[in-house]
């Protein structure tokens, strides 16, 4: 199974409100999500929680892209305008840092249009466990 496959499929938070990885190379990964009525919150505009779980995911795709089970142990999000309802998302997680026990990667949220909505700090923790698949994509 790939990486990519793995992470769509048992990242059960992320599949349950259609986040999906589109892109998983090393350093980098791509996640996407349209916003329903289901992702709206009292204003009328995309939860941020929706936002913050596209971004996480992205960056487990980049955490774990060396083959070592990875968690994030402290993320940062900054929200600097709202998602709405019908708008393509799309969060992309570079990796700034290959520390062997404690990587660190920037997130951008940004719709269809290329605005961006949101940026995130991620720093993650390698466990002492393979994380094993066949190939990233």
């Amino acid at each position: 199974m790939t990486l990519l496959d793995n992470l769509n499929t048992n990242d059960r938070f992320a599949h349950s409100i259609g986040a999906q990885l589109t892109e998983v190379r090393e350093g980098y990964a791509r996640a996407e999500l349209t916003v329903e009525e289901r992702h709206l919150n009292g204003a009328g505009v995309c939860q941020g929680g929706v936002m913050y779980t596209l971004a996480d995911l992205a960056f487990a795709g980049v955490a774990n892209c060396h083959g070592t089970l990875t968690l994030g142990i402290s993320n940062t999000i900054t929200f600097l305008k709202s998602g709405q309802l019908g708008d393509r998302i799309i969060a992309e997680c570079t990796e700034v840092y290959d520390h062997r026990k404690l990587p660190y990667c920037d997130m951008k949220v940004t719709n269809q249009n290329g605005e961006l909505l949101a940026v995130m700090t991620g720093l993650a923790y390698r466990m002492r466990r393979d994380f094993p698949f066949d190939s990233l994509m």
